[in-house]
């Protein structure tokens, strides 16, 4: 498909539009100390069938097309925000700290993992999932996705609050970066090997299954299991040395002219080894992040650490202008909340993930001695579901695992949890700052203070 004149204008235009839309919603919603990225989010909102939509249908159809090259140029820009998000997530996927808060942290991800991931299958199977199925939706990933649904929580919306709120280095903030890193990369294992599953039953299907497997659910469950465990395993082991090998190669022209096009070229790299694998290119995304930033953290290298901090400082900036930003205004393009959104389905779904969530959280709290003050904060801020919830809607909905009732629902229900554990624990700091000064304002478990670090200077500090 060739892009004319006219459609690079339109395309054009409709970019303009989402930026600034994205960028004035995201400073507006950071004023009044909300997560910028809830403000993207609204500001393509505003822009689609919920409000101008409603308004101006022919005005809003004609700017957003559903088909044509400018919406094919929207989805390509859509796919490389959200890529250039994972990667910059995977990058923030690691924290020290000391034993005890790692003891902590372990108890707590177990019981805010498992828990709530079993209550969101159950779920499924009980009530059936022919509701909220999309068209390569069955009872398996419909319950896993519940599954991931009810168990995920934010790592970057969790950390802008807690740097906005000052606690960030504070024993109760890196159990909670802990606890959210480790589920994160369980459920999102989980995610990879869904999207596996649904993409070996649409037509479009690809990969080296699809090439040489057959069409048998226990037998394809297997190979997108095994698949996504092993390139896992291979890229934590073997994925930062091999990247500081190649980073180091006197032949390579690429890092030696501009380091932060060799870091993308890993984000590419990772991209099409998954995309040949069948797994899908989100996962990929995610651990050349991972990978990548790990090899920067550990270099001995001085100056090669300070090019590769300058490196990844470019990559964080240009995406969150552009890419990003515009990625999280389609999300909220694609949302018409009069016709999609089933308001009991909502209620029910987000009172059972908060509760269960929320709750077994602030059980397994109480259990590691944290006090009941300090466990229920742990169980607001992670039960906020942020960045991974909306992430979970967008690619699930696209890969027509999940309906649009659903879709609605996932993405209200990470704006809402967001809201609550901001205002929440703005209200729990200033009121401890309040009752005994300010020191106080760093609420945590009882944990011994040990030598730490937070993620490595080389490492993004802030994703949307």
């Amino acid at each position: 498909m060739t892009l004319s004149t006219v459609d690079v204008a339109h395309l054009l235009v409709a970019l303009l539009v989402l930026v600034v839309a994205a960028h004035t919603a995201g400073r507006l919603f950071a004023r009044l100390r909300q997560p910028p990225v809830i403000g993207e989010i609204v500001g393509g909102l505003l822009l689609g069938p919920t409000v101008l939509g409603a308004l101006a249908p022919h005005f809003t159809a004609r700017l957003f097309p559903a088909t044509g090259p400018v919406a094919t140029g929207l989805d390509a820009v859509n796919q490389i925000g959200l890529l250039l998000l994972m990667f910059l997530a995977g990058a923030e996927l690691r924290i020290r700290a000391g034993r005890k808060e790692r003891r902590t942290a372990a108890v707590i991800a177990a019981a805010g993992l498992v828990l709530p991931f079993a209550a969101g299958v159950l779920v499924v199977l009980l009530i059936g999932h022919h509701d909220v199925a999309g068209p390569n939706g069955t009872a398996l990933t419909l319950a896993l996705v519940f599954g991931i649904a009810t168990a995920v929580a934010a790592i970057p919306v969790i950390s802008r609050i807690l740097m906005d709120l000052g606690i960030q280095d504070t024993p109760f903030a890196r159990i909670v970066l802990m606890v959210a890193v480790a589920e994160d990369a369980v459920l999102y294992i989980v995610l990879a090997v869904v999207l596996g599953l649904a993409a070996a039953r649409s037509d479009g299907a690809g990969g080296l299954w699809n090439a040489i497997g057959t069409d048998a659910p226990l037998p394809t469950m297997a190979y997108y299991l095994v698949a996504t465990l092993v390139f896992f395993a291979v890229c934590t082991a073997w994925g930062p040395r091999l990247f500081r090998w190649l980073a180091s190669r006197r032949w390579n022209l690429v890092e030696r002219q501009n380091p932060t096009a060799f870091r993308l070229a890993a984000l590419f790299a990772g991209v099409a080894v998954c995309a040949a694998l069948g797994i899908n290119t989100v996962f990929g995304a995610l651990m050349a992040g991972i990978c990548a930033a790990r090899s920067d953290s550990g270099s001995p290298d001085l100056q090669a650490e300070g090019r590769s901090l300058h490196a990844w400082e470019a990559i964080r900036h240009f995406s969150l202008a552009f890419f990003v930003p515009v990625y999280f205004a389609l999300v909220g393009l694609r949302l018409d909340l009069a016709r999609q959104l089933d308001p009991v389905f909502f209620a029910w779904f987000l009172a059972l993930a908060c509760l269960v969530k929320g709750g077994s959280v602030w059980l397994a709290g109480m259990v590691t001695g944290a006090g009941r003050s300090a466990a229920t904060r742990l169980a607001v801020a992670l039960n906020a579901r942020g960045t991974p919830g909306i992430l979970l809607a967008s690619v699930t909905y696209g890969a027509g695992i999940i309906n649009a009732h659903f879709f609605a629902a996932l993405v209200l229900m990470s704006i809402v949890t967001c809201q609550i554990a901001g205002f929440w624990l703005d209200r729990a700091c200033r009121r401890d700052a309040r009752a005994t000064g300010p020191a106080a304002a760093r609420p945590g478990p009882p944990t011994a203070p040990e030598p730490h670090s937070t993620a490595p200077t080389a490492i993004p500090q802030e994703v949307p």
